[in-house]
């Protein structure tokens, strides 16, 4: 698929991608078979290993294992709801055996199998998508109450729905109330989920609040999938704190055999919930097929004139100032710009209220739910192109990225294997990716780190009018 990024600077190296703390990384390294030098090849700055790996071969590996373990996550979520994944296990043990000591030296067979990945990415990502509107139904947009809590009370974390499916069923009719946090709030728009009048909201933000936000929450919590975080010292949590299936944590409980009643227990023996009472709402439930089904409001509105631009927001939050670039931008965006989310990034801007583009009632804020399901901005994308006539690579749509860990590495890596150019990423760029591929992302994919959100805007920005 060619890309669908308008306005574009035709002269990438009239606009720097290479920051300057990314320009001389480390040598490689890699001890992985018996012929490695002491200390691993590449400890004592070599840039080849014994085998005669180079640094370059050894980095692209390195990012067919961080894809790998996200798109395991992925495929483990699709095989939980019974989807068939043999495709993409198929690909995932051939890009295993790729990274096998003395097994390929070619660079650009290199490049093709993670473009493989990246296929097998898109396919895991629409499965997954499929099986939770099949078993969960279509979600539609919904008003979520936010930080406000009341009575026995259990908080959900992690991507896991169908385990929250299971809680809910559970807990029904004994007195708990069930509030999410984290990639859970896309929860609340699945119509099998939301008729269960004990799912009450959200609490807290992205991952990275679990040390106070826990802390500071009287009632059970459970953790069904990362991000988890070890708790810091002089926090007492862990004890009403339970995890679910692979995750785990020193001192915590675990739910075996999806019994939950030790959890139940838990929830009923301690306080309800004070401290909670916040009048703060967030959107979501905004998931590709409820947007399609604005689709001749959206045509009617870009034809008008009225949406000048799409803007994919997206991405997995971080620790750090730098994650604020994503609220810079999204709150300096013009009216007329439609912001497209999911993944926990959005926790930095999605308490904003962006309203509708004027004149119309479509919404200027459009959460598509969680990490994977990313994979609707491609899918809105390709109706746009086919309700609209314009060619993929003219529509107005511009992509700029945040990243944390390896889940986000299997959507960048599915979005270069759809053709997908010209994406914006940060806030930091990737260690395990050196200098010449870098440049090579650059040249191939016009892949830009992100700069200040006021000059990146300003790069992006479809003048009005030439829109």
């Amino acid at each position: 698929m060619p890309h669908i990024l308008r306005n574009t600077p035709s002269d990438i190296a009239s606009h720097p991608v290479v920051k300057e703390e990314n320009a001389s990384p480390p040598a490689m390294f890699c001890y992985q078979c018996e012929m490695s030098t002491p200390g691993g090849c590449g400890s004592d700055g070599q840039t080849v290993g014994t085998c005669l790996k180079d640094a370059n071969l050894a980095r692209l590996q390195d990012i067919m294992l961080f894809g790998l373990k996200g798109l395991a996550a992925y495929r483990e979520h699709a095989r939980e709801l019974g989807a068939d994944t043999t495709a993409v296990d198929d690909v995932m043990s051939e890009t295993l055996y790729f990274t096998l000591t003395n097994v390929n030296f070619n660079f650009e067979e290199h490049i093709a199998q993670l473009m493989k990945l990246g296929a097998a990415g898109v396919q895991v990502m629409d499965k997954l998508s499929q099986a939770h509107t099949c078993h969960l139904g279509v979600p539609t947009p919904v008003r979520v109450s936010q930080n406000r809590a009341e009575g026995k009370a259990i908080l959900v974390s992690g991507h896991n729905l169908d385990m929250l499916r299971k809680l809910l069923e559970a807990t029904e009719g004994k007195g708990i109330n069930i509030y999410t946090h984290s990639e859970m709030l896309p929860a609340h728009a699945y119509p099998s989920l939301r008729k269960y009048r004990h799912l009450k909201g959200n609490i807290g933000k992205s991952w990275i609040d679990q040390a106070q936000l826990f802390q500071r929450w009287p009632g059970a919590i459970v953790i069904n999938t990362n991000c988890i975080v070890p708790a810091r010292k002089g926090t007492d949590y862990y004890g009403r704190l339970f995890t679910y299936k692979i995750t785990g944590a020193e001192g915590a409980m675990k739910i075996v055999d999806d019994d939950f009643g030790p959890l139940i227990e838990k929830a009923l023996s301690l306080p309800e919930i004070t401290g909670f009472d916040s009048d703060e709402t967030l959107m979501t439930g905004h998931h590709y097929q409820s947007v399609l089904g604005l689709a001749p409001q959206i045509l009617e509105a870009l034809q008008a004139g009225k949406i000048r631009q799409f803007f994919v927001i997206a991405g997995c939050d971080a620790p750090g100032n730098a994650g604020n670039y994503y609220r810079e931008l999204a709150a300096s965006l013009p009216l007329d710009c439609v912001i497209i989310t999911s993944s926990c990034g959005k926790f930095r801007f999605n308490d904003l209220d962006f309203g509708v583009v004027p004149g119309t009632a479509i919404p200027r804020y459009l959460d598509l739910g969680q990490c994977n399901d990313s994979n609707g901005a491609v899918h809105i994308a390709l109706a746009l192109s086919e309700a609209t006539g314009i060619a993929l690579d003219d529509l107005p749509v511009s992509i700029v990225l945040s990243w944390m860990e390896q889940k986000a590495v299997i959507i960048l890596l599915a979005l270069f294997s759809l053709g997908i150019r010209n994406i914006y990423l940060g806030p930091k760029p990737p260690q395990f990716v050196n200098a010449d591929i870098l440049d090579f992302l650059v040249v191939n994919f016009g892949l830009h780190l992100t700069g200040t959100a006021q000059d990146d805007l300003s790069a992006l920005l479809i003048d009005k009018k030439a829109a």
